[in-house]
């Protein structure tokens, strides 16, 4: 071509043609984002090196790792992960978008420092508790409640009222979450462990997790190829929506060189890793549940590579089904005593054979988390 040009009489390159992009179609990208989402197939993966390939998984639903974890991992074992909870090898602590996050200890001690801007705007302006307390000093404030939960975890309700006692006419609960976002805290178990419950008791990451960092801080150029790696290809403003870090544009323009481009079916310019997965758009997708306020369907600003826009409503409190790689349905389990019930509303008509598919790894499910109702007590409720 530049050949051409200068026999042509040394037209300026910028007057040729230039060359778009290819452009992936939404099954494209939603083979893409399955492979790197581990949902293709049930990888042999240890759960530890997951947990980092996914950059963590969402986990104000204390037991939905579990679940998330179960759809994504041969022979997975929810001991595994309760381990490394009770090891303090993993913690859940807020991260990415002020949500709780279970994480690895060297995520959460990498990831904190860069998404601390997020926890203070968060408390600012996404939460009412700054401005419950607009003209306070924090730096007292979260001095002693340091102090508080270092010298044993406390819950929110605890602390708020240990923060009154010495400032009685300020609001106790605000001061309690002003801790809670702008310290870096973790929730300890037994909460989030396997068949245990307990209360959300805070305590600081530095306090649960002592000694010197072994891992080098996050930088934004790293956060974003982590996040392709798990949830790509993916615009700049997909990344924004996962990490609520803002701007992110000059982070992927200085990676651009090392990054291939590509364009959405609507003509967004979408950045990916050379090296990472984009299977076949035919590739097979088999029939996944997972589980409420799972990262797959809230980390992307145009979530339509995995869930229709109608649909979005209908799930996040509700576990989601796939089936052929996009939402179809919702799922909840309801037990009564050692009977239990996995109910599947579906959201489409589904061919006789997908149906029998989904109905299969429901069951599988059922076992997993009402191991107790597996022997003739659980059921499958299909909602068409």
């Amino acid at each position: 071509m530049w050949l051409a040009s200068k026999l042509r009489g040394g037209e300026d390159d910028a007057s040729m043609p230039q060359r778009l992009p290819p452009t992936l179609s939404s099954r494209a990208l939603n083979r893409a984002f399955l492979a790197r989402q581990l949902l293709l197939r049930r990888e042999p993966c240890a759960v530890e090196a997951a947990l980092e390939h996914l950059v963590g998984l969402q986990a104000q639903a204390p037991l939905a790792p579990y679940v998330g974890l179960w759809s994504r991992l041969a022979a997975f074992r929810p001991e595994a992960l309760s381990r490394l909870l009770e090891s303090h090898a993993a913690v859940r602590t807020p991260l990415l978008r002020t949500t709780l996050h279970l994480v690895t200890r060297r995520d959460a001690r990498a990831l904190r420092p860069l998404l601390q801007p997020v926890l203070e705007r968060g408390f600012a302006s996404g939460s009412p508790f700054g401005r419950r307390l607009a003209g306070v000093d924090l730096a007292p404030v979260l001095a002693l409640g340091r102090r508080l939960v270092e010298e044993a975890p406390r819950t929110v309700v605890e602390l708020g009222r240990l923060l009154r006692e010495r400032w009685p006419r300020r609001d106790g609960e605000a001061m309690a979450q002003a801790v809670r976002y702008l310290l870096p805290l973790v929730q300890v178990p037994p909460r989030g462990l396997w068949g245990q419950g307990g209360p959300a008791a805070w305590t600081t990451l530095s306090a649960w997790v002592p000694g010197p960092a072994k891992a080098a801080p996050a930088t934004p150029e790293r956060l974003v190829r982590r996040y392709l790696r798990a949830f790509g290809p993916a615009s700049v403003k997909d990344a924004e929506h996962w990490s609520w870090l803002r701007p992110l544009g000059a982070a992927m323009e200085r990676l651009r060189p090392r990054l291939r481009v590509f364009r959405d079916a609507g003509g967004r310019e979408l950045f990916d890793l050379p090296e990472a997965p984009r299977p076949d758009p035919e590739t097979p997708a088999p029939p996944r549940l997972l589980p409420e306020f799972d990262n797959a369907l809230l980390s992307h600003h145009d979530r339509a590579r995995i869930i229709a826009e109608a649909h979005r409503t209908r799930v996040f409190t509700r576990g989601a089904a796939l089936v052929d790689g996009f939402v179809c349905g919702a799922w909840t389990i309801e037990r009564r005593g050692k009977a239990a019930a996995l109910r599947l509303e579906l959201f489409r008509r589904l061919a006789p054979r997908e149906r029998e598919a989904l109905c299969e790894e429901a069951a599988r499910l059922l076992a997993f988390a009402a191991p107790e109702a597996s022997k003739g007590a659980g059921r499958i409720e299909l909602l068409e």
